[in-house]
C-alpha cells in the first residue's frame, strides 16, 4: 500500500528495567500441507509496547497472528502469555494419560526388579524411592530448564492449546484484516458483543429479567458508550454498523476489541484502505491506547510511515522466517529488509 502521512507520534522507548513480558512466541511454525507458512518465529511483546510485524505479501504475517489468537493451531512451538503456555501443538487426549502412566509403570517395574527376593515391605520401599527419585529429576529439570520442560509437556499433550475464547479471556483482543462487524446490528450492539466474556448473567437471569442482569447490562452500556467516545464514535450509537463510513467501521472494530478490557491488542492492518486523514486519526488512536490505557499493541501494517512513526520495535518476516528485528532505525537500514522489499541487485 502507498505510504500516507501519519499523525506525529513518538515511540516510547522500552525501559531498561525489564518490563513485564506479556506474550512470548517461541519457535512458532505453521505448515499447510507442503507449505511452511511460518518457520520457527520468536517474538517478545513487553507490557505497554508497540511491536509491529512487517514483510512482503505472503510473508506469513496474518498466519502468525492467527496462531497467536488461537484461531489456528501451530505445527510447532509455543505461545506463552504472562509466563503460562497458552498456545501449543494439538495432541490427542490419551497422550496426557500416557505421559503419566509410562513413568509410573517404569518406577514400579524398577522397584520390583530391585526389590526382587526382598521382603514385601522392602520392595515397596524401593519402589517408592525410585518414584520419588523420578519426581526429583522432573522438579530439577522444570526449575533449571523451564523452556525445555514446557516444550516436552507440550509435545506429549500435558499442555493443551487454547481456543480463541481462552485467548480473549486471558486478556488479548484482536481486529481483522477484513472488517468483520455485525452489519445489521447497531454500533452500540457491536461493542456489547465484545463484552460477552465479562458478563456473568446466565440464561435464567435473562428469562426472569433478574436485577443482576439488569444492573450488569446497564453497566455494560455505560462502558460501551465510553469506548465509542474513546474511538471517536460518540453520537453514532444507534446507527447500523453497515451505514458507517469505512474509516468509522475500522474504529468500531477497535472499540469492540476493547470491550473485554484487553492488556494486549492485535491489530491486523488497521489503516488498510484508509485515506490520509483516516490513517492519521487511526495512528493517533493507537498511540492513545498505549499512552493513556497502557495497552500493548501487536501491529501488522503495510503503511511504512505508520510503522516507523509509532513502533517501539519491528519484526520483519519473509517467506515465513524472521529476517530482522530491532528499532525502526535499525530495521530501516538492514540490508536483508531492503532486499526483501526491493529484491537483490543485479550482478
Amino acid at each position: 500500500m502507498t505510504a500516507q502521512p501519519a499523525a506525529s507520534t513518538t515511540p516510547v522507548a522500552i525501559s531498561n528495567e525489564s518490563p513485564e513480558i506479556l506474550l512470548e512466541a517461541h519457535r512458532v511454525s505453521r505448515r499447510f500441507g507442503g507449505l511452511l507458512a511460518v518457520r520457527a518465529v520468536d517474538l517478545v511483546i513487553p507490557a505497554g509496547g508497540i511491536i509491529s510485524i512487517i514483510g512482503p505479501n505472503g510473508a506469513g504475517k496474518t498466519t502468525f497472528f492467527n496462531v497467536v489468537a488461537g484461531i489456528i493451531d501451530p505445527s510447532g512451538g509455543t505461545v506463552s502469555f504472562r509466563g503460562r503456555v497458552l498456545i501449543t501443538m494439538p495432541r490427542r487426549v490419551w497422550l496426557e494419560s500416557l505421559a503419566w502412566v509410562v513413568p509410573s509403570a517404569i518406577a514400579v517395574l524398577v522397584g520390583l526388579l530391585l526389590g526382587a527376593g526382598s521382603a514385601g515391605e522392602a520392595g515397596i520401599l524401593v519402589t517408592l524411592a525410585v518414584a520419588v527419585g523420578l519426581m526429583v529429576v522432573v522438579l530439577v529439570t522444570a526449575i533449571a530448564r523451564p523452556r525445555w520442560y514446557q516444550d516436552v509437556l507440550a509435545r506429549v499433550g500435558i499442555i493443551r492449546s487454547a481456543r480463541p475464547n481462552d485467548v480473549v479471556a486471558a486478556g488479548v483482543g484482536r481486529t481483522f484484516q477484513n472488517i468483520r462487524l455485525f452489519q445489521n446490528m447497531t454500533v452500540l450492539e457491536n461493542v456489547l458483543v465484545g463484552m460477552h466474556l465479562k458478563l456473568r448473567s446466565n440464561l435464567l437471569d435473562h428469562i426472569i429479567s433478574s436485577r443482576r442482569q439488569a444492573a450488569e447490562e446497564a453497566q455494560a452500556v455505560i462502558r460501551a458508550r465510553e469506548l465509542l467516545r474513546l474511538v471517536g464514535l460518540r453520537g453514532r450509537e444507534d446507527e447500523l454498523a453497515k451505514n458507517l463510513p469505512y474509516g468509522d467501521q475500522r474504529r468500531l472494530e477497535v472499540a469492540r476489541a476493547l470491550g473485554n478490557d484487553p492488556v494486549l491488542l492485535l491489530l491486523d492492518e488497521p489503516t488498510a484502505g484508509m485515506n490520509p486523514r483516516e490513517t492519521s486519526e487511526m495512528t493517533a488512536l493507537i498511540a492513545r491506547l498505549r499512552d493513556d490505557l497502557g495497552i500493548a499493541i501487536l501491529l501488522i501494517e503495510h503503511d511504512m510511515r505508520v510503522v516507523m512513526g509509532i513502533s517501539d520495535r519491528i519484526t520483519v518476516l519473509d517467506h515465513g522466517e524472521r529476517i530482522a528485528e530491532g528499532t525502526p532505525d535499525e530495521v530501516r537500514r538492514d540490508p536483508r529488509v531492503i532486499e526483501a522489499y526491493l529484491g537483490r541487485p543485479a550482478e
